[in-house]
């Protein structure tokens, strides 16, 4: 594949007009800013799957064709598959070396739906003519429990991923960690919705709660209250479910998920759980495609990885669940990515109260079973949860920063590339693949009114051209768990186009381009805050 200069597309172009249209009546043939030629484009709601030409302009695809068409610049994507941008909406690691990689993995929207953000306004604004990718947020339960629980001011525009863990080591200076231990009273969870729906009125595009991270101090009416937020805005609740990776009765992953899906349903509100990986999954499934037969707007993720990801603080590796409930042992099972090995239950306890907020690797060898069944799934689509990008040393890396520089978890890079290549071998239809790694998302998205999910995630005449143009025989990740490889960009994906801008070019990043657009519903003049009374609830935990 190549991509022609723009004077050496201006001669074709002359040469091409004179041939086609010289001698009959002088017309000039339309010319397009970007065009695809004979790539097999591919579109998941249509089932469309055939040889064409795509004509670009103004940020919008005008022509998928059998006839010539002609652009400023041209892309041969002759033995490539044209596709819709990837919609990655659990990606945490969105600072500049993230959105990098992830582009190189195909996503041209990257969201953070399961953490969210605080101050709506300025977290926008701040992203506006500056970021590469697409980008949008919902609201922050954790955040705003923050707020209510640990007293923190958190002011600006970067109160999100990928800083969330630094939040995260305030809480807990006073041997607290409020956001996640402490329930609610009446008066809290009022002061907690009037923080969501205040981000709500400002265009936030649901509700992101991690209430597996603050199982002892969210109750589930507070969980229920919470959803009812977003339900007042007909928006969605995306959480992170209550026992996640439980297998243990009675918390099983399959009672969070249920505790979710029936208060969306009650309330008929759109709902995404995050990374549905672990025991029960198969449950989780099954209800939420019966639900879907009943009419109601309800999705998971998966991430293609037999590891997690998480931070040391977290009570879901603390000893009484990691070993007490599911039955592992660190040294088999928690990897330092910094210290670049396990490590014993000693060492795990001796960090987590000096670091909360380090990341660690979590292994859960069931997955290497399941995970050839969460590619076949429909509506189960990929979430890389991808990790703030850092180095061996913690620090946060700068986007010229090399790929092998970056400490974590590889589904930070390679998540998309990897399903591709899992998928192929495993012979999963790629329109199906296609669908999970874009389609669905902007389907079940678009469905609860953000117009800009209505108009990607297809590759049609009209939507905007968010585009992703793959080798599907040989696309594969390159990143890993081994030290020194789990940022290495993914190959195989030589263009990537972001509104019709090309942004990634002989899978090169282009520098000093950024056209990325915000996905938010309008800013409305009043909120919809309804505060229970004291009547709602006793408030005793008696």
């Amino acid at each position: 594949m190549k991509t022609l200069s723009t004077g050496s597309c201006l001669l074709a172009l002359a040469i091409s007009v004179f041939l086609i249209s010289g001698c009959n009546d002088g017309g000039a043939q339309k010319s397009y800013d970007v065009v695809i030629l004979n790539g097999r484009v591919m579109d998941p709601e249509t089932n469309f799957d055939g040889v064409r030409n795509v004509g670009i302009k103004d940020g919008r695809i005008l022509a998928i064709t059998e006839e010539a068409v002609f652009g400023d610049e041209v892309i041969d994507a002759r033995g490539h598959v044209v596709a819709a941008g990837f919609i990655d909406t659990e990606q945490h690691g969105l600072g500049p070396w993230g959105i990098k990689v992830n582009l190189r993995d195909g996503v041209t929207t990257q969201m953070d739906f399961e953490l969210g953000a605080a101050n709506i306004d300025e977290w926008y604004a701040a992203k506006k003519g500056n970021t590469q990718a697409n980008y949008g947020t919902v609201a922050s339960h954790e955040f705003a429990r923050m707020q209510v629980h640990d007293e923190l001011t958190l002011a600006g525009p970067n109160i999100s991923m990928p800083f969330a863990f630094d939040y995260r080591s305030k809480a807990a200076e006073d041997g607290v960690d409020g956001w996640s231990v402490s329930r609610s009273t009446v008066a809290q969870m009022n002061e907690i919705s009037k923080i969501l729906d205040e981000s709500l009125r400002l265009g936030a595009i649901g509700v992101g709660s991690t209430v597996g991270y603050a199982q002892k101090g969210v109750t589930t009416y507070e969980m229920f209250e919470v959803q009812r937020a977003a339900a007042r805005y007909d928006r969605m609740t995306s959480a992170h479910h209550r026992f996640h990776p439980s297998s243990a009765t009675p918390t099983e992953q399959p009672t969070g998920v249920s505790e979710l899906l029936s208060n969306a349903m009650v309330l008929k509100a759109p709902l995404q759980i995050h990374h549905d990986n672990d025991y029960g999954w198969w449950e989780n499934q099954e209800k939420m495609a019966l639900a879907r037969e009943q009419g109601f707007n309800v999705w998971a993720t998966y991430y293609p990885w037999i590891a997690g990801s998480g931070n040391y603080g977290s009570n879901i590796v603390a000893p009484d669940i990691w070993e007490k409930v599911m039955g592992f042992k660190y040294e088999e099972t928690i990897f330092d990515p910094q210290l670049q090995r396990f490590v014993t239950k000693e060492e795990f306890l001796e960090i987590s109260a000096a670091e909360p907020g380090r990341i660690l690797i979590a292994y859960s060898p069931p997955r290497r079973i399941w995970l050839p069944e969460w590619l076949k799934v429909e509506h189960f689509v990929i979430g890389s949860d991808g990790m703030p990008s850092l180095n061996a040393n913690g620090e946060h890396l700068e986007w010229d920063a090399p790929y092998e520089d970056y400490a974590g978890h590889p589904r930070s890079a390679g998540s998309h590339a990897v399903t591709l290549r899992l998928a192929r071998e495993g012979g999963v239809p790629l329109m199906h693949t296609l669908a999970q790694l874009s389609y669905w998302s902007a389907k079940h998205i678009g469905d609860t009114g953000l117009r800009g999910m209505q108009e990607r995630g297809r590759m049609q005449e009209g939507m905007i051209a968010d585009i992703t143009v793959f080798d599907a025989e040989n696309v594969t990740e390159h990143a890993s768990y081994e030290p020194g490889t789990s940022g290495l960009a993914s190959t195989g994906i030589p263009y990537v186009l972001v509104n019709g801008v090309v942004v990634v070019r002989d899978s090169k990043i282009a520098e000093d381009v950024f056209p990325g657009q915000a996905l938010r519903f309008p800013v409305e003049d009043k909120g919809r805050f309804e505060p229970l009374g004291d009547d709602a609830w006793s408030g005793s935990y008696d």
